[in-house]
């Protein structure tokens, strides 16, 4: 723990983490409180669904493009544009009566329009830290990120079903507002310049290690999907337990990052990494009792973090700077679909065998996760001693003191 006071202490490094974990904190609240406001106007959870899907497709396109956006119009304009058209979108959503296309159109905007806070930050931090202390930086940003899982679903839940669902919608204007506001505003984020891309939109993807952390990302998010809904699936939406055993599931990804932050990444990280997840969820399965899924999720939450860790490194240090907003949005896409991908599993696997089976999904995603990181761990980079700062490019780029 030593190391991450140190690395707190860096210049601008603890309030650029808070700044954008406030930022992203409506990350965690929208889809349900989007659920929760549709169904009770419309009476409908199919209506609900089919905001919600607008909503994540309008985000898996539009991340790419808008982290591209900022080595254009830079950082800050484009924060400031999408977050103020997001704001708007939700806002319409709690307050304009309509009908479900109306709903279906301003789910999509909000989507579209989601601030790319992700991609801004992690682009950030190689300018805040020396290159010895940026791969425990990505290990403490994919750990602290667990906090909004945790956190947000819990809070939104309690003003949705005490205040209202338009008291819960408005509550997420007002922190994606001034959590974005707080995050724009940052010194750090006005001294980093992102150089334009020279090569087309799309081309980052072929490079190897971006193909692989977005294919990897898939299928670690997509377990963790159906995990979710296997979760409730097996008791319910109105009880605790389905909310302590998914907390438990996040707290083992929170200790997992903290615990393995300062090991060095190999090519055979990613894999080992999975291995943990892959065989925590496989324990799920032999019983669906709280105490065993939370122990069996703990020990499977334990490599999520570091897995994500591993993506954020490799990818930082296998493309030009100019690439790497862009890259991470390919990598927040991919995730993204993996989400939808692994609910969907899960929801026909439920339908069919009950709970067990949205475990049997989630173990299949994160074994097929280690095979591939196996069998392609040639195109793993070994960065063991290594700088992971991206790329230079050609032309010089701001760097903060």
């Amino acid at each position: 723990m030593a190391g991450y006071r140190e690395l707190l202490r860096a210049p601008g490094v603890a309030r650029i983490i808070a700044a954008q974990l406030t930022a992203r904190f409506p990350n965690g609240m929208t889809s349900l409180a989007i659920l929760l406001h549709v169904e009770q106007v419309t009476g409908s959870y199919g209506a609900a669904g089919l905001v919600l899907a607008a909503a994540s497709i309008g985000q898996a396109v539009s991340g790419p493009v808008t982290s591209r956006w900022m080595g254009v119009w830079g950082i800050r304009r484009v924060l400031t544009l999408t977050s103020a058209v997001c704001v708007a979108a939700i806002l319409a959503l709690a307050l304009l009566p309509m009908e479900l296309p109306g709903y279906i159109v301003f789910g999509l905007i909000a989507g579209t329009s989601t601030p790319p806070v992700q991609s801004a930050v992690r682009t950030i931090y190689p300018k805040l830290v020396t290159s010895r202390q940026l791969t425990p930086l990505f290990s403490l940003d994919a750990s602290l990120q667990e906090i909004i899982w945790i956190l947000a679903p819990v809070v939104i839940t309690l003003v949705a079903t005490q205040a209202g669902t338009v008291p819960a919608l408005l509550l997420i204007a007002v922190i994606l507002a001034g959590g974005g506001a707080w995050f724009i505003l940052s010194p750090e984020v006005g001294r980093v310049r992102i150089p334009r891309s020279r090569r087309a939109f799309g081309k980052v993807l072929a490079k190897p290690v971006v193909l692989l952390a977005t294919i990897v990302g898939f299928l670690l998010i997509g377990a963790c999907a159906a995990v979710e809904a296997g979760v409730v699936a097996a008791f319910g939406h109105d009880g605790l337990e389905a909310g302590l055993v998914l907390a438990v599931f996040s707290v083992g990804s929170l200790a997992g990052g903290l615990a393995f932050g300062h090991i060095p990444i190999g090519r055979w990280a990613m894999a080992r990494r999975l291995a943990i997840v892959a065989v925590g969820l496989s324990l799920t399965m032999i019983s669906l009792t709280v105490w065993w899924l939370g122990a069996s999720l703990f020990i499977a939450g334990v490599g999520i973090a570091p897995a994500l860790a591993v993506m954020f490194a490799m990818t930082s240090a296998s493309v030009k700077f100019s690439e790497t907003a862009e890259a991470y949005g390919w990598i927040g896409t991919g995730q993204l679909i993996g989400a939808a991908a692994g609910s969907a599993v899960a929801g026909f696997l439920i339908d069919g065998v009950g709970p067990v089976g949205a475990f049997i999904a989630g173990a299949a995603f994160a074994v097929v996760g280690v095979i591939v990181a196996v069998t392609c761990v040639r195109g793993f980079p070994d960065l063991r001693g290594r700088d992971v700062s991206p790329i230079p490019d050609t032309e010089p780029v701001p760097v903060i003191t």
